[in-house]
């Protein structure tokens, strides 16, 4: 029996090509009343484009009891054995709804729940695919990522609050003394949340800011899986974020995987952010 692992759009993998991963499409909704299946039928960058021509933000719904069902059905066909991989129960309700429609499956379908989002969320599928790849059952991947999980880090800088303040999470008064000031916001991810660390005058200390948050906890573990990510249509402020941060990373590996991040995370924090996901050298250091 081999694992067939799902995952959903807001993994942001965006360039699938194994058989053996599934990834199902989160729903946006514009306020002129279009809908989209993120990543089917809407690319990432006509997302950006839409996001910021709207004056209000869309609204995303996540992947139905019933999308999760049809899904399990097929692959169970071919008898294979299933690990579910989604984002942060806290931010969706994908989970639930990836656990609904397992109830009927329980032996032969496991979910796990990430406690993170976009390039956090790959990083956790990235490993499962490589303990698929070394021989492990669903059930001996779950338990390890259940561990793994505690020790992920998701790090982001923020290029606007514009965003936020549509959302209502911090008022106009707020956004617009941050936009004077050209203060960045720089956020985690803790317990499936969305936790503020700090805050950065200008994209170079906002830069600084992410190697001293990754620095914080031992740098980076290049052992395990690791990804960044950048929201908006230009990859230009990520590229010079990884420049800028080479001494942290060039004596390990050539190069940084990198990849633009869609729609679960982007309608909140608009265009201009960088992130990164890691596990960290020395886990023991982290806050927990």
């Amino acid at each position: 029996m081999s694992v067939h692992i799902i995952t959903d759009s807001g993994s942001d993998i965006i360039d699938n090509t194994r058989e053996d991963l599934t990834v199902l499409p989160i729903t946006i909704r514009f306020d002129d009343g279009s809908e989209y299946k993120d990543g089917e039928n809407i690319t990432h960058e006509e997302f950006y484009e839409r996001l910021i021509e709207s004056e209000s933000l869309p609204t995303t719904s996540q992947v139905t009891p019933f999308v999760f069902e049809e899904t399990y059905k097929k692959i169970l066909e071919t008898g294979d054995e299933i690990l579910v991989i989604t984002i942060s129960s806290k931010l969706s309700g994908t989970y639930q709804s990836a656990r609904i429609a397992a109830s009927d499956y329980e032996d032969k379908v496991t979910v796990v729940d990430s406690l993170s989002v976009a390039v956090g969320t790959r990083a956790l599928v990235d490993m499962a695919l490589a303990l698929k790849d070394e021989g492990k059952s669903a059930k001996e991947i779950a338990d390890i990522l259940n561990i793994e999980r505690n020790n992920l880090q998701v790090v982001a800088v923020l290029d606007t609050l514009e965003y936020l303040k549509k959302g209502g999470r911090i008022s106009s008064a707020v956004a617009f003394a941050g936009g004077v000031l050209a203060v960045k916001p720089v956020v985690g991810v803790q317990d499936g949340v969305v936790a503020m660390y700090g805050k950065a005058r200008g994209s170079k200390n906002a830069g600084n800011a992410l190697v001293t948050q990754i620095n914080a906890c031992g740098g980076i573990d290049f052992s395990k899986p690791y990804r960044v990510g950048y929201t908006g249509i230009s990859d230009a402020l990520l590229k010079k974020y990884i420049k800028d941060s080479a001494p942290m990373w060039d004596k390990y590996v050539d190069d940084i995987p990198y990849a633009s991040i869609g729609c679960a995370i982007g309608t909140h924090v608009g265009p201009g952010a960088a992130a990164a996901a890691f596990f960290p050298k020395h886990p023991e250091r982290l806050n927990k």
